[in-house]
C-alpha cells in the first residue's frame, strides 16, 4: 500500500493560523455594541416566528430596531470622527 501524503510544505498555514492583530481586535471591539444590538433584534424576531405578536412583543421589536439604528449611527459617527482626527 502506498502512503498518500503532502509532498510540499503547507503553503497557506501562515495566513490562516495566525492570531488577530491589535488593529483587527480593535475593529471588533468598536463594532461589538452593534453586533450585540443585531443579535438582540434577531432574538426578538426568532421569538415572534411562531406566534402572533401582542402589544408587548411589538414594543420589544421596535425597541430592538431602534437600538440597532442608534448603534449604526454611533458607529458611523465614530468612523467619521476618526477620519477627521
Amino acid at each position: 500500500m502506498r502512503h498518500i501524503g503532502a509532498v510540499q510544505a503547507v503553503v497557506t498555514a501562515d495566513e490562516f493560523d495566525r492570531e488577530p492583530t491589535a488593529a483587527e481586535l480593535n475593529a471588533i471591539a468598536v463594532q461589538t455594541p452593534l453586533i450585540d444590538a443585531e443579535v438582540e433584534l434577531l432574538d426578538v424576531r426568532i421569538a415572534l416566528l411562531d406566534r402572533t405578536p401582542n402589544e408587548l412583543d411589538e414594543r420589544r421589536l421596535r425597541k430592538a430596531v431602534h437600538k440597532v439604528l442608534a448603534e449604526r449611527v454611533a458607529l458611523a459617527n465614530r468612523a467619521t470622527a476618526g477620519e477627521a482626527a
